[in-house]
């Protein structure tokens, strides 16, 4: 793959690509019709944060896991622009961006009230604040993955056009333990699959750079039973169709 298939193919999965779960699931068959159906990719950041609010949600939904070489012909009848997360309800209405999803979730039951319901502002800040990494810092994150992986002259550049969006939650993190206060909130496990690419890209690097405040946030959530359940990996269902159930199922 070359530079630009890279990032064209990078700018793609903009709606969201990955999937993951844990023990948590359980492969049943029966009473599945009344479920929303998540059609997912493992790795792909804006389909892992679509699960960890799922799984944050207690929502239960029925989990298909894909590949993008092979998408089922059920999820692109679904959603013709055939990215993931897609989420098919019960109503029939499919949400095709990752926050539509996580929204829902959450809306739906927020037992660590992440949406943050008694102020009444905070919700437009939040979104105001993902939206500003899911364009500007992505963008910057992505060419700084094509600079890394093509060893281009300009690496250091592109780290440090992508360092502007750390230094604002390094100094959120200066005196609260998450983004939006010392509570855990939306902005946080929307965020955590970028910065969990960041951190991947020149990791001595960040092991030693000047935000200790994000490496441990983010360490927090990397190293967490939560975390390790929503990236857990299934079997592709259209290798045999299972019934995967992910996220509130009570054992």
């Amino acid at each position: 793959m070359n530079r630009s298939d890279f990032l064209k193919r990078a700018s793609s999965s903009g709606a969201g690509i990955s999937i993951d779960e844990s023990n948590d699931i359980k492969i049943m068959i029966n009473n599945t019709a009344n479920l929303p159906i998540l059609y997912s990719l493992r790795n792909c950041p804006y389909a892992m944060r679509a699960r960890i609010a799922i799984f944050k949600a207690k929502q239960t939904v029925m989990l298909r896991d894909i590949v993008l070489s092979n998408k089922p012909k059920e999820m692109i009848t679904a959603s013709p622009k055939a990215t993931v997360p897609v989420l098919v309800l019960t109503n029939g209405i499919v949400l095709e961006e990752s926050l539509a999803v996580m929204l829902w979730a959450l809306n739906e039951t927020d037992p660590d009230d992440l949406l943050q319901k008694q102020h009444a502002r905070e919700l437009s800040e939040m979104l105001q604040l993902i939206n500003t990494f899911d364009h500007n810092f992505k963008a910057c994150l992505e060419q700084y993955k094509c600079a890394k992986r093509y060893r281009e002259s300009n690496v250091v550049e592109c780290r440090e056009a992508c360092e502007q969006y750390l230094k604002i939650l390094e100094r959120r993190l200066n005196s609260q333990l998450f983004l939006m206060s010392n509570t855990e909130s939306l902005v946080d496990i929307a965020l955590v699959p970028f910065l969990r690419q960041f951190a991947r890209v020149e990791r001595q690097w960040y092991l030693k750079s000047p935000y200790p405040n994000v490496r441990k946030w983010l360490n927090n959530y990397l190293q967490s039973p939560m975390f390790t359940k929503v990236m857990a990996k299934y079997p592709l269902w259209l290798d045999n169709h299972e019934v995967v159930l992910f996220g509130g199922i009570s054992k």
